[in-house]
């Protein structure tokens, strides 16, 4: 049986979906990207049995641009270096590691999700009962860890449906190529995929291709 997409009304008071073409300093796409609502999908609920496949992005507020400095850190952690830090083998200073960069960050969001669930090939149970398991923990504000919006301190707030007030902008931008997802590999290492995205009339498609794909990567693994 084929069931209608899920949706769920997300929104926060700044947002960053970095652009993987700015180096060094930090610039927002215009929406949020799909690899980035599915996460927060999988933040309210996640089972092993199923998969997120996000339709649409509803746009309900103007894209408002926020710009703010930020200390950061240079170096990524690692376990080996962890472990020489427990060892006593060598020391971290923040102070020695920071520096300021600029990010240019979206403020006042709010949108829309629009997804359906994929259940794996192997499963047998009714795609209803994740869909209803969903739904209640959206209804009561449950969550396996802090939703965000592109940036883990950019924390997001979630409910059931967006307030008949909030006045959807009719947004149409062409946004070029735009972060789809990562492709891992058994060595763990993650091949990002684009699309060619655009805003229209407010709402960003990801196109349903992108999905086949990945549907028939995950059958072959599994035979």
């Amino acid at each position: 049986m084929k069931y209608p997409p899920v949706e769920v009304f997300v929104w926060g008071k700044l947002a960053c979906f970095t652009r993987p073409e700015m180096k060094v300093e930090r610039v927002s796409y215009e929406v949020m990207t799909p690899s980035a609502a599915r996460g927060i999908l999988e933040a309210i609920f996640w089972k092993p049995e199923i998969q997120w496949q996000v339709r649409e992005i509803h746009v309900l507020k103007p894209i408002r641009y926020f710009s703010i400095l930020r200390n950061e850190v240079n170096s990524r952690a690692s376990s080996s270096s962890a472990q020489r830090h427990l060892k006593g083998e060598s020391a971290y200073y923040a102070d020695e590691d920071r520096s300021q960069r600029h990010t240019l960050c979206l403020r006042d969001v709010a949108y829309t999700i629009v997804a359906n669930i994929a259940l794996r090939p192997d499963v047998q149970e009714d795609e209803a009962k994740y869909r209803d398991q969903f739904r209640r923990r959206v209804s009561r504000g449950q969550c396996h860890s802090m939703p965000y919006l592109g940036c883990r301190e950019f924390t997001a707030s979630f409910g059931p449906e967006w307030p008949a007030d909030i006045q959807r902008p009719n947004i149409n931008v062409r946004l070029g190529r735009m972060l789809f997802d990562l492709d891992y590999q058994h060595d763990g290492r993650g091949t990002p995929r684009f699309f060619e995205a655009d805003i229209q009339e407010g709402v960003l498609r990801i196109p349903e291709t992108l999905y086949r794909r990945e549907s028939n990567d995950v059958s072959g693994r599994i035979k």
